[in-house]
């Protein structure tokens, strides 16, 4: 039987953050990644599929700069948020928030991104382990040397004191984890089905001309398929290459829509369409007049995971707080800080992973449900209460939404994304937005957002 101070289950941002930290406070550190294949990765690694978008007081929150990471990561320097609705458009160019980091934000290579994450756990002595998955984690074990033990498909045992749970909003570990510690089915709580969103991209060539116009801009098109923060997207990436893609919910009925001739990229569909549908739709409304869109737009097959093209699910779930009496710290993807709303949660992934993993080195993990409250529930709260207000919106309230965004920013030098709180001078509508999205914030105080509360298990 292997023996470690602190073992991570899954070797993500979250993980591999986790064990840099607990490494780096001296602590015995193991990371246990399955690993995945992907055509733009030598080795296995971490099922790496994100459209990698950070903006910039995120870098803040991740604390790691982008002057730290290697060349080939950071692809896209960005300087704007450009929105679409039906008939209606914003852009932004501040996210109006303090950030160290001199710019709107950047686009990044996420495998490798990954890659260097791994990398600085082992420089700081952690053992990230890959090729073997988790079959099962028996907590106080009574014959383990050390508090809890956790047994690995190749039939390997390893003991920890501490355990971090970094396997993704999948929770393929972590719901079997905390369901005996809860009165109540984890699954029925966190169901993949109920809480979850599917995204899928494709990484496409643009004509110059296209390229050219998206340069610089992250653009988002809201109210053109149906489904609770379901969205199209495109993000430039290196040279004329983009990554264009979609959010959408996992299971969405057709025929709970109303008003389904409202939405742009919804034709006569008896079924929801796929996301390879959805992106050609896309790209015919938007260019099909001057393109060929199959050979003007053509898929970059030696990228992604599979022929240029990516599927990956993004949690939808509020947090849950961790079960820390057990000696069990939950984070990332797992702990359900990633979200559909705003496309991806490396940022709060890497965050919260640090400090579990620095706490649990320390032999001080009571405090961490506090620790990533005080780091950034400032993010959450603004996550989703903006997902909560947006939970029913139809085609034409994106469009007033847009509307009211652009007079609000028009207030504002450079157009604020959250520093437009201030709406005199805005009209009545700019006020009833504003306050509709305070009140929600305030409904959320006091950590009430989390999903499973740390009061709930019994341990």
């Amino acid at each position: 039987m292997e023996r470690v101070e602190v073992a991570v289950v899954g070797g993500g941002p979250a993980g591999a953050a986790a064990g840099h930290a607990a490494a780096e406070a001296g602590a015995g550190v193991l990371v246990l990644e399955k690993g995945v294949p992907r055509a733009d990765r030598t080795d296995l690694g971490p099922d790496s599929t994100d459209a990698a978008g950070i903006l910039d007081y995120w870098v803040d929150i991740m604390g790691i700069h982008p002057d730290e990471l290697p060349d080939d990561v950071v692809l896209h320097e960005l300087d704007r948020a450009e929105f679409v609705g039906p008939d209606e458009t914003c852009v932004l160019r501040s996210t109006g928030v303090n950030s160290s980091y001199d710019g709107f934000g950047f686009c990044m290579q996420r495998a490798r991104f990954d890659d260097f994450l791994r990398a600085r756990a082992e420089r700081a002595g952690a053992e990230y382990r890959v090729g073997t998955s988790v079959r099962d984690v028996h907590l106080d074990d009574p014959d383990a040397p050390k508090r809890h033990a956790i047994e690995l498909a190749d039939g390997t045992v390893v003991a920890a004191n501490y355990i971090i749970l970094a396997d993704g909003p999948q929770r393929t570990v972590t719901n079997r984890v905390l369901d005996p510690l809860l009165p109540f089915d984890v699954t029925e709580r966190l169901g993949a089905k109920r809480a979850n969103h599917i995204a899928y991209q494709e990484h496409r060539k643009l004509p110059p001309k296209v390229a050219a116009d998206v340069r610089g801009a992250i653009r988002f098109w809201w109210g053109h398929i149906p489904g609770h923060t379901a969205y199209p997207w495109v993000f430039p990436n290196d040279g004329n290459v983009a990554r264009i893609g979609l959010t959408m919910p996992i299971d969405l009925d057709l025929k709970t829509i109303a008003n389904r001739d409202a939405y742009p990229l919804l034709h006569d569909d008896e079924a929801v369409p796929t996301g390879r549908v959805y992106i050609r739709r896309l790209l015919e409304r938007e260019y099909g007049d001057e393109y060929d869109v199959e050979s003007d737009f053509p898929i970059v097959e030696d990228r992604g995971k599979t022929s240029g093209t990516e599927t990956y699910p993004i949690s939808s779930t509020r947090p849950v707080e961790s079960p820390v009496e057990a000696g069990v710290a939950v984070t990332g993807g797992a702990m359900g800080t990633t979200s559909a709303f705003h496309e991806g949660g490396d940022h709060l992934a890497v965050r919260t992973g640090a400090l579990a993993g620095r706490l649990a080195a320390e032999g001080n993990l009571a405090d961490y449900n506090d620790a990533w409250k005080t780091a950034v529930d400032g993010e959450l709260v603004r996550n989703i209460s903006l997902a909560d207000m947006c939970k029913n919106y139809a085609p034409s309230d994106w469009d007033h939404v847009f509307r009211t965004g652009r007079e609000l920013t028009a207030q504002t030098d450079g157009g604020s994304m959250f520093g437009l709180l201030n709406a005199a001078g805005a009209g009545l509508d700019a006020l009833r937005l504003v306050g509709q999205y305070k009140w929600r914030k305030f409904g959320l105080r006091g950590g009430r957002y989390c999903q499973i509360q740390r009061s709930e298990y019994t341990v």
